[in-house]
């Protein structure tokens, strides 16, 4: 499973609520989970996203003060949809363990947005000979004039985005660096860092549909 992720725009124009004792109004006055220290409650018409459905007081109680293996807590995996109210499932999982650690949530919104309930399995076919890829028509095959294939794999041991520290993303690139420097022949490339990547070579790339812009 991935993590649950959050969709949202430019967030709504809101007026930040007076406090009030053992609650917190969401909204983007929210700047860290440390700022959710009440049961989280989302100003009224902003409460369709997955996170505020689901993250009940029930849910709030048991799993507010709870970190995962990885050391990351709940509330950093709720943050984001508490910030921006008009998110459309509004959590991350902090790390791998997260859905276990807080699976109570988190099955719920898995099932909810992938009807993927807790006891489904997900089955892998990586034998290429056993694709269903019929040839395209001539004249739609004459409009294709690039084609990517994109996977992404989170690595064990590794907390994904929420709960990652610069030097664990530091430490990742410089291991897939390497690896990939052993790359030879057709598979043989150049690696373009983004923290020290001239702007020509930014420019190129977003031209050639390598990078975002």
């Amino acid at each position: 499973m991935g993590c649950a992720s959050s969709h949202h725009g430019h967030g709504p124009n809101l007026q930040k609520p007076a406090p009030e004792e053992g609650i917190t109004h969401c909204g983007p006055w929210i700047k860290s989970a440390d700022d959710l220290v009440g049961f989280p409650v989302w100003p009224e018409g902003y409460r369709q996203s997955l996170v505020a459905q689901y993250c009940t007081r029930e849910i709030w109680e048991e799993y507010k003060d709870k970190k995962d293996a990885q050391g990351v807590s709940f509330k950093t995996c709720i943050v984001s949809g508490c910030q921006n109210v008009d998110s459309g499932i509004g959590c991350y999982a902090g790390s791998h363990d997260s859905y276990r650690a807080f699976n109570k949530f988190f099955d719920k919104v898995i099932e909810h947005y992938h009807k993927h309930g807790p006891s489904a399995t997900h089955v892998s076919n990586m034998n290429a000979s056993e694709l269903v890829c019929p040839p395209f028509p001539e004249d739609e095959a004459a409009m294709i004039r690039s084609t990517r294939i994109r996977v992404g794999r989170n690595l064990d041991g590794i907390p994904l985005a929420p709960g990652i520290s610069k030097e664990q993303r530091d430490d990742i690139m410089n291991k897939v660096v390497q690896a990939c420097n052993t790359f030879q022949g057709d598979l043989a490339g150049s690696f373009y860092p983004l923290a020290t990547m001239s702007e020509k070579d930014r420019k190129q790339l977003v031209a050639d549909h390598f990078l975002f812009k």
